[in-house]
């Protein structure tokens, strides 16, 4: 359904007394989003994951590069008539309380998208309030409950399901969840990932899951994709079951390592991976890993790495002079949503 293509995005420097150079945010990553299907983002602050995903829902521009929506290239198309295709590609925020309005109730902020939707499908009022209430039933929330509430009157899980039900006002074909659960408490985490896994199981909603949670990712991704994204390129992708039982890219084996040993690496001692220093946005013409990898050599500081596959698995794709599988114990997942 999605399709991209070498897409590139930098920030402009800043001037003055906190002078900043140009951060080129993504740096030509290439994936796709089948229809009904799950693709996870995953990778430390800071990699571009984020920027890709409001890319992807036209809140950023990009420099360079294609977005095939159904077949159609974004690129070529006028602003106005990209952002209306990009319309059934809508965000699900990090932080459901900052993307609230603290003054408005419910029943305010499910209107605001549907009064537009409402004119644009010339519907009567009547349609508005029904949507509303189909949506936010569908996210298990009673209507007649939280219509007059503020967002303050709500609990963290709720406010997300607020904030999911708004992003499906307007019928989306994908769903941009940027870091849904991170900002909610433990306890109500596995809600929210089974509201998203049933969306995409029950409604054919495709979703694009951007976290640092590996655990979180394949929850929701069964059967998807993951892509393991580092200073704004992709270093190592693959089915995601398989890519995280047997990860080869020593940056995704230290995404890993960073999982609490419950069902960590085979060897929570020696054998997890901890990288060198602290991520940077260091710009580099060799592998953008080597300066933090324990096993780089002089061909990983003056050669940059071509995407290679890994043999027998067509899927599983990486970029690394050296690279070397690493078992993970991991039970296999048996998703039982509610």
């Amino acid at each position: 359904m999605i399709e991209v293509k070498n897409l590139v995005k930098t920030f402009p420097g800043r001037g003055g007394m906190l002078k900043q150079k140009p951060v080129q945010a993504v740096k030509g990553v290439d994936f796709s989003i089948p229809d009904a299907g799950a693709v996870a983002f995953i990778g430390e602050s800071g990699c571009g994951k984020t920027t890709i995903g409001r890319i992807l829902t036209g809140l950023e521009t990009y420099d360079s590069g294609e977005i095939l929506y159904n077949g159609v290239n974004l690129t070529d198309l006028p602003a106005a008539e990209r952002l209306e295709r990009l319309r059934k590609v809508q965000l699900i925020q990090q932080d459901p309380y900052a993307a609230l309005n603290p003054s408005h109730t419910i029943y305010q902020t499910m209107m605001a998208p549907l009064t537009f939707e409402a004119k644009r499908q010339k519907k009567p009022k009547a349609w508005m309030e029904q949507r509303a209430r189909e949506v936010l039933e569908l996210v298990g929330l009673n209507p007649n409950v939280v219509f007059g509430k503020y967002p303050h009157m709500l609990s963290g899980g709720q406010r997300q399901r607020v904030v999911v039900a708004r992003a499906l006002t307007v019928d989306p074909d994908v769903l941009v969840a940027d870091e849904a659960v991170s900002m909610i408490d433990v306890s109500l985490r596995l809600g929210i990932l089974n509201l998203l896994f049933n969306l995409r199981e029950k409604y054919g909603i495709a979703l694009l899951f951007i976290t640092h949670d590996v655990a979180a990712a394949r929850y929701v991704g069964q059967d998807g994709h993951i892509y393991v994204i580092y200073q704004g390129e992709v270093v190592e992708q693959g089915v995601t079951d398989e890519l995280i039982q047997s990860p080869v890219h020593p940056y995704t084996q230290a995404l890993l390592s960073a999982v609490p040993v419950l069902r960590g690496l085979e060897s929570p001692g020696a054998d997890r991976y901890i990288p060198l220093g602290e991520f940077t946005q260091e710009e580099s013409t060799a592998c953008r890993f080597a300066p933090r990898c324990r096993h780089a050599v002089d061909r990983c500081r003056t050669e940059k790495p071509a995407e290679q596959i890994w043999p027998g698995d067509q899927d599983h794709r990486h970029t690394c002079h050296f690279p070397t599988p690493r078992r993970v114990v991991a039970e296999p997942l048996e998703v039982k949503p509610s």
